[in-house]
């Protein structure tokens, strides 16, 4: 589900999971895993990428509907792990989105140190409300930290999905270049940043970056259950339903 790529220092965290990169319980562990292992192997940073065109289509919701309450709760709590993961990973992390990025792909770019997006028709955003789901404070601290609380506001209760050029417009990614070169530009940016004194710039990111891993500093204090519980409200269920329904549809 994933291809890891050495660029000398760097190593490139690819997802691979077809057609959308949509996120399971599998490909969560797996990102972790690859996270570990790149850190283990001595990366001074670290590219998360996608497929051209799609960085991740967010959750795998046709999968996650076919749980249990037990099984749903283990997904989220992945995915949470996913998110502190990515937020305590002790080098920087570019995120390279190769093209859209809704819900979960999003929120998982929000943990990176910097976010490098292709410019064209490709969209990005938290558009939980829109499928009914809820986006705890955890979630929403990633996104106020980068593009303010107003702003964040207002994504976060539209659930809108904005282009590349709004994205770069309100900070949402940091950078936008052909879909061909982000993971090229990533490693520019990377690259560049591993260049400084490694003392000083490691030590600087911790500080800048506490009020994200103190949120994550213990998963199981997250509200897991209080947002799955919320995962089960009838009218979540009803609109995740006809999402499915949508894709099924599509997909004929």
């Amino acid at each position: 589900m994933l291809n890891l790529i050495k660029h000398d220092a760097i190593t490139e965290i690819q997802l691979a999971r077809p057609p959308v990169n949509a996120l399971n319980l599998e490909l969560l562990r797996a990102i972790q895993n690859g996270i570990a292992e790149a850190v283990r192997d001595g990366a001074r940073g670290i590219v998360f990428s996608g497929a051209q065109g799609m960085f991740s289509a967010g959750v795998d919701v046709p999968e996650l509907l076919t749980r249990d309450r037990a099984g749903v709760r283990e997904f989220w709590r992945e995915f949470f792990a996913t998110c502190a993961a990515l937020a305590h990973s002790p080098v920087p992390v570019v995120a390279a989105i190769t093209g859209h990025s809704p819900a979960g792909g999003a929120v998982l770019s929000l943990f990176c140190d910097y976010r490098v997006m292709a410019q064209g028709p490709y969209r990005i955003g938290l558009n939980e409300v829109q499928v009914g789901l809820i986006a705890p404070d955890c979630i929403q601290l990633a996104l106020r930290r980068v593009v303010g609380s107003y702003r964040a506001e207002r994504l976060l209760v539209s659930g809108a999905l904005i282009d590349a050029e709004q994205a770069l417009a309100c900070g949402f990614v940091d950078e936008l270049t052909n879909v061909d070169e982000v993971t090229v530009r990533a490693l520019h940016w990377l690259n560049e940043t591993i260049a400084l004194p490694s003392h000083a710039m490691l030590a600087t990111r911790q500080i800048a970056r506490a009020d994200l891993t103190n949120a994550y500093a213990d998963i199981d204090r997250l509200p897991i259950d209080t947002f799955v519980d919320a995962f089960f409200h009838p009218q979540t269920q009803a609109t995740l339903q006809q999402l499915v329904a949508r894709l099924k549809s599509k997909a004929k």
